[in-house]
């Protein structure tokens, strides 16, 4: 099969299509026929090395397709089904296998292309608005990245669970696309500094909770904009990692909370997972949830597709088609 290979750490010119053996499933294992791959931040940081590792490697963790092998003692897929997965390496190639109880079934009002849009980010903005810090009527959220693949979806979760939104962007763009996506409030950061314009906008109060996805860039703000005992959730790096910090700077500002989630965690077993994506798909479904699929490249171009999503360009999720 061929496949979009690491053999070492790097820029993208280290992503390398080559000719490799198929994988075979195992106990509890099927493999899938990948038609999209889905480009995360996760990848680029794994591709530069911010995650430990072991060369050669295949990046991308969410892809979607149909089962075209199924190793003993797998009773949830059969062969033929389209399925979405998340969270399981190896995506940027022709085939992956992966544990069984992590694929999704796609309903059929759903196209593959769309599922595969939506799932990874789709799922990230379902445990952060409805378990990491549960949004309700009574709260103000700030989203960082608000127009961007994770951004719009969790501004529309945020809107279903009654929430007012504020989002940051960076350009006139990008603010309508917040804006269309639900956001009550859109704050242009390369105009004006976004935890004073979160205050101002809360009357002085601060947000209840504010979704990071950026990292050191914001980190500071983030807690500035935050009200007396606010959330701050942590859950990407996009500008580099936070540097260490004295948890005192929590007291200090108000008693704030602060947290550094991963899906992993709000997946953890098949109960879990389908009750997440079931809402997921069910919105989706019924046209209340829009997914943007920003850009579409071929597998072997998968370079590219890390070179505009590190040039902080996309307006929406960035797909592989295989």
């Amino acid at each position: 099969m061929k496949a979009m290979v690491i053999r070492e750490c790097g820029g993208p010119e280290v992503l390398r299509l080559e000719e490799i053996e198929k994988p075979e499933p195992g106990p509890g294992q099927a493999r899938v026929r990948i038609e999209f791959a889905g480009v995360n931040f996760i990848d680029i940081y794994g591709r530069k090395g911010l995650y430990r590792s072991q060369f050669p490697r295949i990046l991308g963790e969410e892809a979607a397709g149909r089962v075209d092998a199924v190793g003993p003692g797998v009773t949830e897929v059969r062969m033929g089904d389209r399925v979405v997965y998340a969270m399981q390496p190896g995506s940027y190639a022709q085939f992956a296998v992966v544990r069984s109880w992590t694929l999704m079934p796609i309903p059929d009002a759903i196209e593959t292309r769309l599922a595969a849009a939506i799932f990874l980010q789709g799922l990230t903005a379902h445990y952060l608005a409805s378990s990491t810090y549960r949004l309700g009527p009574s709260d103000t959220a700030l989203i960082h990245a608000a127009a961007g693949g994770t951004g719009r979806l969790l501004t529309q979760v945020a809107k279903k669970r009654g929430a007012r939104v504020i989002g940051t962007v960076s350009t006139e763009q990008k603010a309508r696309l917040a804006r269309e996506a639900g956001a009550d409030d859109v704050i242009l950061y390369t105009r004006a500094s976004f935890d004073e314009e979160a205050k101002r906008l809360t009357g002085g109060r601060g947000v209840d909770v504010v979704y990071d996805s950026v990292g050191r860039d914001t980190f500071e703000k983030s807690l500035n904009s935050l009200r007396p005992r606010g959330t701050l959730v942590l859950f990407g790096q996009s500008s580099g990692f936070v540097p260490p910090f004295d948890p005192q700077v929590l007291n200090a500002r108000g008693s704030l909370y602060l947290t550094r989630p991963n899906l992993a965690h709000y997946t953890a077993n098949r109960e879990e997972l389908l009750q997440r994506a079931e809402e997921l798909f069910r919105w989706l479904a019924a046209g209340e949830l829009e997914a943007r699929i920003d850009k579409v490249l071929p597998l072997a171009d998968a370079a590219e597709a890390h070179r505009y999503m590190e040039a902080r360009q996309t307006i929406g999720k960035v797909l592989l088609e295989v």
